[in-house]
């Protein structure tokens, strides 16, 4: 996906599994929703499909079962229906929408068939940047590990943001993924930072194990019970009252990522 648009923004998350990346998603989706007028695209590209619920939203349809539906059709089919299925690739990824009064959410799930389909996911990638192309922000919440970087959902991210618990497992992991981002420059990207979650006490004494990653901490997510009381009741994060104290620290990491998004300003008009 080519960004023309210098005033659209694109994040993916990404970290070790259990490091809190889908938490991070809904808090980051509830700061852009009080952005008036921002088109807000949110694409959940993790097999276990978490964010739905942790969003509040029921999904029937995913971009895997677009993804079987083409490979179904492709193997009975001439070159003419072949092109056809090409060319009605946007309007699938149409009915795999989910389109809320407030926001719209993509889910990829889990592919069901075996072995390459390398035509079919490029298609689908394509598919996914021109989809994305009609919103102000988007944001992913990838898989756990490195695989959504391999995969390349969206070729071009503005922002990668690295999540990790403060554990030398979780370090090790945003370290793996910073190098294979950099490395192998398999997506472009404007910004890439860490985001240490779950973290007790001060920051400060977090500098050494930061630095050992390579990467700007964009900041960090304090333990916050009421985020477990809201998992435990299966209780939407949207709903998360103002005052927590992990939706204030998002907030601070959001302004850091981009300076428009500071707490009482808009990225669209200039004020709230």
């Amino acid at each position: 996906m080519t960004q023309k648009d210098p005033h659209k923004r694109l994040l993916a998350i990404c970290g070790k599994g259990g490091s809190g990346k889908t938490v991070l998603a809904a808090l980051l989706t509830k700061l852009f929703l009080q952005t008036s007028g921002i088109r807000l695209l949110v694409i959940d590209a993790d097999p276990t499909m978490s964010l739905p619920g942790t969003l509040g939203v029921s999904v029937q349809k995913t971009v895997s079962d677009v993804r079987e539906r083409i490979i179904r059709e492709a193997r009975t089919a001439g070159d003419r229906e072949k092109h056809h299925l090409a060319r009605s690739l946007d309007y699938m990824l149409l009915e795999a929408l989910v389109e809320t009064d407030r926001f719209s959410l993509l889910v990829m799930g889990r592919p069901d068939s075996l072995g390459c389909y390398c035509p079919v996911n490029e298609l689908l990638r394509e598919g996914i940047g021109t989809l994305a192309q009609h919103f102000d922000v988007t944001l992913i919440d990838g898989e756990a590990g490195v695989e959504q970087i391999s995969r390349q959902v969206i070729r071009s991210v503005d922002t990668p943001i690295i999540v990790s618990d403060i554990s030398v497992r979780g370090l090790q992991t945003a370290a793996l993924i910073r190098k294979v981002i950099e490395s192998h420059k398999i997506i472009k990207y404007r910004k890439m930072g860490l985001v240490l979650n779950r973290v007790r006490g001060s920051e400060s004494a977090l500098d050494e194990y930061v630095k050992q990653t390579g990467l700007e901490l964009f900041g960090c997510i304090p333990e916050d019970e009421t985020i477990t009381r809201f998992d435990m009741q299966a209780r939407p994060l949207l709903g998360i009252p103002e005052t927590a104290a992990a939706l204030n620290a998002v907030q601070s990491i959001l302004a850091r990522i981009d300076p428009r998004y500071e707490k009482g300003q808009s990225p669209i008009s200039g004020t709230v």
